[in-house]
């Protein structure tokens, strides 16, 4: 530019062509970013586009795969399918020729059936003749045997019956046996798969023969007792208390029954006097239970007797009493460690008087008082028995029946009456009863009747009424037990040896009356002392001896079996039966006419 010029304006020009370039590339950029934005959607939309193309694609090849799998399988199964069908077709061809030669087999089969058939037409009728002959035999035997088994089962129950008879007349004590099954503690520190097992302490050894023996297993031979009843260790308590029901019906006739249980620790004493250990309560329901004792049926079928009986009044009262360690406690007493001594009546009958008797009207209440008994009832857990007893229970059902009115005591001032021919009305009255009534033993008592005519005394008062008082004891003793098969120490050690006495007393005094001493030690024991009436002649005794199977107890067992066969062998004469207090036992002695000087 030459010098000298002025330059603002082609400044101001060259300034304003500059901003115009500006602008004009301004929008020049703001147009390339907006197709910029547009190519990145548009890239972005093509970048989806190809992912769903991919994906797409992905599930074109898969279908694909599966296709060419399925076609794979198709192949396969086709190629499968024909050799099968293959197979069936030389099958058919040999089922082909198989059916073209039935009709030949067939006949020839029919052709050899029909011979078979002709020659046993032949044998069947040369041998139905003698068939029918056969057949008669068959029957006549079967009427044979028959009549056979009738007699036998008449024999049988006659010969129990007579039985019965003569150990009522002997007065011998009634032995029953009861074998109970294989229990899981049997097989004492072995493994429980071995029980019952050959060769093991489980083994049984102990075993059932018929309905009156049971044999004993040992190493040099076998031993075989006999008893009234043995019970199959099957058997129920139904079964066992079938057999004892009869005894119930004497109560009410004026005789003591005695019940008692007798066994080592774990052999199912209590189990049979009282019922299962399962049962907590031992059935204290007005309902009946099948696992329940004799105690509870013993008292179910005394008020059954008694509701048979209504022309007379009777009520029944319950003690319940253990004897422990020796010493005789009442367990329905507030105290139960209170002590009790035993004492002699005017009839030498033994009594506890201090001890606590609770009237009843029903089973439940019976079983009520059993069952607050049984709680204050010492118990405790030993090697050999989880619930093994420590003292003997005596459950006593005592029962006092309103007597004749000639048994009263009269209201006159000499003691009785007398008619015009100058006899007794109160002896009148009795041989009158006595026409029409029955001994002990179903015989009739006939007297004469010239003795029975006249008038009779007057009714009683209630007051003066007379009552009969009898008993019924159901014993649960304590088991015996080896100390060192137990393993007890410290007191339970002292409650053995207690028990183990107390049994070796009873069986003291069975061996003594048995060989008819002089002497019989009930006095050695309070068990035996508490038990004298019963065991001395006074009740009727039914010993239940309850005996464990296995080789484990063998040595118990043959203890408890053979004591069973002592008791057996005890003739204490008849049975006595019970009389009012206001009446007096006239015997021989009492008749014999006394001898004086003239």
């Amino acid at each position: 530019m030459p010098l000298g010029i002025d330059r603002t304006h082609f400044y101001a020009d060259k300034i304003k062509h500059y901003e115009k370039d500006m602008r004009t590339k301004d929008e020049r950029i703001s147009t390339l970013e907006t197709e910029n934005a547009m190519l990145y959607l548009k890239l972005a939309q093509l970048r989806g586009s190809l992912q769903k193309n991919r994906e797409d694609m992905s599930g074109l090849q898969n279908q694909c795969d599966s296709e060419q799998k399925f076609r794979k399988t198709i192949a396969q199964s086709a190629t499968k399918l024909k050799q099968d069908v293959n197979r069936l077709r030389v099958d058919l061809s040999a089922v082909h020729k198989i059916a073209t030669n039935i009709p030949q087999d067939f006949g020839s089969q029919i052709d050899r059936a029909s011979t078979v058939i002709h020659r046993h037409r032949h044998m069947f009728q040369s041998q139905t003749s003698s068939l029918s002959v056969l057949q008669d035999k068959i029957e006549q035997m079967n009427t044979a045997l028959q009549d056979i088994t009738d007699r036998h089962a008449k024999e049988k129950k006659r010969r129990q019956e007579l039985h019965n008879t003569l150990m009522e007349l002997r007065g011998n004590i009634r032995v029953h046996c009861r074998l109970r099954p294989l229990m899981e503690f049997d097989t004492g520190l072995e493994d429980p798969s071995t029980l019952g097992r050959v060769g093991t302490k489980s083994e049984v050894v102990v075993h059932y023969v018929d309905d009156e023996n049971a044999c004993v297993r040992t190493a040099k031979h076998n031993k075989v007792f006999e008893f009234e009843r043995v019970y199959d260790p099957k058997e129920s308590q139904d079964n066992v208390f079938y057999e004892v029901q009869p005894m119930l019906t004497s109560l009410l006739d004026g005789y003591n029954i005695c019940i008692m249980a007798y066994g080592q620790t774990g052999s199912g004493k209590t189990h049979t006097m009282l019922g299962s250990h399962k049962n907590e309560d031992y059935n204290a329901s007005p309902e009946p239970h099948p696992d329940e004792g004799v105690i509870p049926r013993a008292a179910r079928e005394l008020f059954r007797l008694i509701s048979e009986k209504p022309e007379r009044h009777h009520t029944i009262e319950v003690s319940v009493v253990e004897i422990y360690n020796n010493d005789i406690r009442d367990l329905l007493s507030s105290d139960a460690n209170i002590k009790h001594d035993i004492s002699t009546g005017v009839d030498n009958s033994i009594n506890l008087p201090t001890i606590t008797f609770k009237e009843v009207d029903n089973v439940y209440d019976v079983m009520c008082l059993v069952q607050r008994g049984l709680k204050a009832r010492r118990e405790s857990s030993t090697l050999v028995h989880d619930h093994s007893s420590r003292s003997h229970l005596v459950v006593t059902l005592t029962v006092n029946s309103q007597a004749p009115s000639f048994f009263s005591k009269p209201s006159i001032q000499d003691g009785y009456s007398k008619d015009e021919m100058g006899i007794p009305n109160v002896f009148r009255i009795w041989a009158m009863q006595q026409t029409s009534s029955r001994d002990a033993r179903g015989r009739s008592m006939s007297v004469p009747m010239s003795m029975i005519s006249g008038p009779g005394p007057e009714a009683p008062s209630a007051e003066s009424q007379a009552v009969i008082r009898t008993k019924l004891q159901l014993v649960d003793l304590a088991g015996s037990e080896c100390v060192g098969m137990s393993g007890v120490t410290g007191a339970a050690l002292r409650e053995a040896s207690h028990i183990n006495k107390s049994l070796s007393a009873l069986a003291d005094v069975l061996g003594a009356l048995s060989e008819h001493r002089g002497h019989v030690p009930y006095r050695n024991s309070r068990l035996t002392h508490l038990l004298q009436d019963s065991i001395g002649g006074d009740a009727k005794l039914l010993v239940l001896l309850c005996v464990s199977p296995s080789q484990r107890y063998i040595t118990e067992s043959l203890q408890c079996l053979g004591f069973g066969t002592r008791a057996r062998q005890v003739a204490r004469g008849p049975t006595k039966r019970r009389l009012p207090s206001s009446a007096e036992k006239v015997n021989a002695e009492t008749q014999r006419p006394k001898t004086g000087k003239s």
